[in-house]
């Protein structure tokens, strides 16, 4: 399997499949594919893992393209942003936000969880419940809008605004920290709390919160 991420406003992920090797993806998110390929609607797993997958945020079932030949298929996220690649066996396993899952190479498992803290799972602006994505292989992620890659070596924190979270390593502390100061919650347009995260670890960051380019398109 070879892939290139190509574009500006909306990057697409192109994918090079040899005869036998296939690819996951997410909902809807193929944009066109070879006549040598094929794709169809799988399951992972048990009825346990099913429902924990749909609690996430995914769909009951992900799309696999196979290839019968050599071909390429291209993927696209539902919003303008972009895409990175993420390698489990070397930056660990992934907590990621719903929507950011665009596809993957390998082995791998997306289930429900929740945050270690009550705090960031009611005010961290991930929502109750959260993606983990694990396994073996190479994972594709979808960010709105540009994007902030961060590698936090141990004990080193970073602060992200509500919104603007993208995924982050499972082995990165989450939780929420105030901003202080009634100005600052009343006029700084950062809310009340921002979204604390210690390494070590990955952190994707995204530059368009998450429902503002809907908004956007409606003005």
């Amino acid at each position: 399997m070879e892939y290139e991420i190509k574009g500006v406003i909306n990057q697409t992920l192109a994918v090079s499949l040899e005869k036998g090797e296939g690819i996951w993806a997410g909902k809807g998110n193929i944009v066109s594919y070879d006549e040598t390929l094929d794709w169809s609607v799988q399951t992972l797993g048990g009825v346990g893992r099913t429902v924990s997958r749909v609690l996430s945020g995914e769909s009951i079932a992900l799309t696999r393209v196979t290839a019968r030949e050599k071909g390429r298929v291209h993927f696209a996220a539902h919003e303008p942003g972009r895409i990175v690649s993420w390698n489990l066996e070397e930056a660990g396993e992934i907590v990621a936000l719903r929507g950011a899952f665009l596809g993957a190479h390998g082995d791998i498992d997306i289930r429900a969880t929740r945050a270690r803290r009550v705090g960031a799972m009611v005010f961290g602006g991930g929502g109750l419940i959260l993606q983990m994505i694990s396994g073996r292989g190479l994972v594709f992620l979808s960010v709105r809008g540009d994007l902030v890659d961060r590698r936090l070596e141990a004990g080193e924190t970073l602060l992200v605004s509500t919104g603007n979270l993208a995924a982050f390593s499972k082995s990165c502390d989450y939780k929420i920290r105030g901003v202080g100061g009634c100005l600052k919650m009343r006029l700084g347009g950062e809310g009340i709390f921002m979204t604390e995260l210690t390494g070590p670890g990955r952190v994707l960051v995204q530059t368009l919160k998450r429902g503002q380019g809907r908004r956007n398109q409606a003005v």
